[in-house]
């Protein structure tokens, strides 16, 4: 995250370096996102498709989190402008719900996909949870944050899953947990010394699943084992990287820039009917 002034005084060359960029970085993403994934497919008439009961909903926590972070650095490169911390949070902490909107539209009048309520209902749960804190707060007590790891059942659908490492971390459901991180000092002991860098995080993930829906018995011809599909609920420690105190402005770059992972650390586990204990969840 670029430094943010204590005080609102509004670069004008700032602001408009950030409003051009901002606009040719997400037109441009958007007409390479549509040439090289929709183009291809035919096209129709806007309609709507219900997709809440899709891989567990792990992708719609994914669609909040990504909404969140859009939104967290909308604001930060506005504050930097110089932009007032109330008018930085409002546009730009809209900047995500915005532009995964804009893809909704995109599946809207795709025949292969369709704009998904669902989609929609989790990109304004993210916004809300950055435009909330910011504008109550003026602080981040409460993060989304995410975890992956691989699993063995990309193996069986590859199409859906992904076949190599990259893609695997991208579109394997079952090896993402996605936590809410909430910061113990600022929101229970903001006047000790309590460690300020210190959070406890509540994870959700799932596993077991080779489709969206249902798991499929054949693909391609060959027989897939049947596993059973099941949601995973965590608790555990974190760390929040961005109050790590530091001097250096590179390592608080890297800090903010990596901020949204959730460090491996031992938690609870709760999924398919039992309680267990894990010495490191990814």
């Amino acid at each position: 995250a670029a430094p943010v002034p204590q005080n609102d005084s509004l670069n004008k060359k700032k602001f408009t370096a950030i409003i051009a960029g901002e606009t040719i970085a997400g037109a441009g993403s958007l007409v390479g996102l549509y040439s090289l994934w929709y183009a291809d497919y035919p096209q129709s008439g806007f309609h709507l498709i219900n997709d809440n009961n899709e891989w567990r909903g792990i992708d719609k926590a994914g669609h909040s989190m990504t909404s969140y972070y859009l939104g967290k650095w909308g604001y930060e490169s506005l504050r930097w402008s110089g932009l007032s911390e109330k008018k930085s949070a409002i546009y730009g902490g809209m900047l995500g719900f915005a532009y995964l909107g804009a893809v909704e539209i995109f599946d809207g009048f795709s025949k292969e996909w369709g704009a998904s309520p669902g989609d929609l209902a989790a990109n304004s749960l993210g916004t809300a949870l950055f435009m909330a804190q910011q504008l109550g707060w003026k602080d981040q007590r409460i993060l989304l944050k995410w975890s992956c790891h691989l699993t063995d059942f990309a193996s069986f659908n590859g199409d859906q899953l992904g076949r190599t490492v990259p893609e695997r971390i991208l579109k394997d459901y079952n090896g993402h947990t996605y936590w809410l991180s909430a910061n113990i000092a600022s929101l229970a002991f903001p006047e000790t010394n309590f460690p300020k860098w210190l959070n406890i995080a509540i994870g959700y993930g799932a596993e077991g699943m080779t489709g969206p829906r249902s798991n499929p018995e054949m693909i391609d011809g060959t027989p897939v084992p049947q596993f059973k599909r099941y949601s995973q609920f965590y608790l555990a420690p974190d760390i929040d990287l961005t109050r790590i105190p530091t001097h250096s402005k590179t390592i608080r770059l890297l800090l903010n820039a990596i901020g949204f992972i959730k460090i491996p650390a031992p938690a609870l586990e709760f999924g398919n009917n039992r309680l267990k204990f894990n010495l490191l969840t990814f």
